[in-house]
């Protein structure tokens, strides 16, 4: 357990899971089965069917649910719609991907760290990638300095400065957590009052970015964003986007420059807009052919 102490059980009346699924079955299940032997069992887990032409069949978890989208309607969208069939008394959602694998402690922690600091509206833990490298799943929001600066130098320059501030390292830290600018939309913990007073997810973002967005909002709206890595979960990897490669490649790019054109909306920055539109489609079709 972590070093917060011993989580209250009555916690987990109060708690919920929430995934998205697009052709996930398998992955589900593995998902499923870490929550069933996690530290604290969620009173809900809803799954959202993004692909409702391909039955889910999932093993027997109490309280778990499966809804049917229209369609696939997205991540963020599919997010929202199964955060609102959850009953009133839930306080805490888990939003995770569908192949993710909690550790037995990794709920606990977050939620202990999230009634310890009231004004955490989103906490997230250290994603882990199957060779058990950490993902860095909790980031500065974008900025262009830092954004060209990574981007350009990130795979030459391990240490360079606009990575290093991008991932927040420079961020205090009291041991166990530390604030950032966002977390990673693969696996939080939100507090259903922050998550709904700011309106869920940004349905406009397809996929990609709307977790970028979440956090922008959240800490506008005064809640923090807290990476807690004494939690930690295991990210299998895209399993639904491998599917439509080519599509989400387009869509990261489609929702990079929505963001960006939404923090530099004045109108004398029309030529920066202009230029960013540009080169992500520049990027986006290098990528394709790659």
């Amino acid at each position: 357990m972590s070093a917060q102490g011993t989580p209250d059980p009555s916690l987990a009346a109060k708690v919920a899971v929430v995934t998205v699924s697009y052709h996930s079955k398998d992955a589900l299940v593995g998902l499923v089965t870490s929550l069933a032997e996690s530290g604290i069992s969620p009173a809900a887990t809803v799954v959202v069917n993004n692909a409702p032409d391909d039955a889910l069949d999932l093993p027997a978890f109490d309280g778990l649910t499966v809804i049917d989208a229209p369609g696939n309607v997205g991540y963020g969208a599919g997010v929202n719609l199964g955060e609102h069939a959850l009953p009133p008394e839930i306080e805490w959602v888990l939003i995770t991907n569908p192949d993710v694998r909690l550790e037995p402690d990794a709920l606990a922690t977050l939620l202990e760290i999230g009634v310890a600091e009231p004004t955490a509206g989103a906490l997230g833990p250290r994603v882990l990638q199957p060779d058990g490298q950490t993902y860095p799943s909790a980031r500065e929001l974008p900025s262009l300095r830092n954004g060209i600066g990574h981007a350009l130098f990130a795979n030459l320059w391990l240490g360079n400065p606009w990575s290093r501030r991008y991932h927040g390292e420079g961020r205090p830290t009291d041991g166990h957590w530390r604030e950032t600018g966002w977390l990673s939309g693969s696996c939080q913990l939100v507090r259903r009052a922050a998550f709904d007073a700011i309106g869920g997810f940004d349905d406009s973002y397809f996929m990609y970015f709307e977790d970028v967005d979440l956090g922008g909002r959240m800490s506008q709206a005064g809640w923090r964003n807290l990476y807690a890595p004494d939690a930690r979960v295991v990210h299998t990897g895209a399993h639904s986007t491998d599917r439509v490669a080519s599509r989400m490649r387009a869509e990261h790019h489609r929702s990079a420059y929505l963001y960006l054109s939404r923090k530099y909306s004045a109108w004398y920055l029309w030529p920066l807009r202009a230029g960013l539109k540009t080169a992500l489609g520049l990027r986006a079709r290098v990528t394709r052919r790659g």
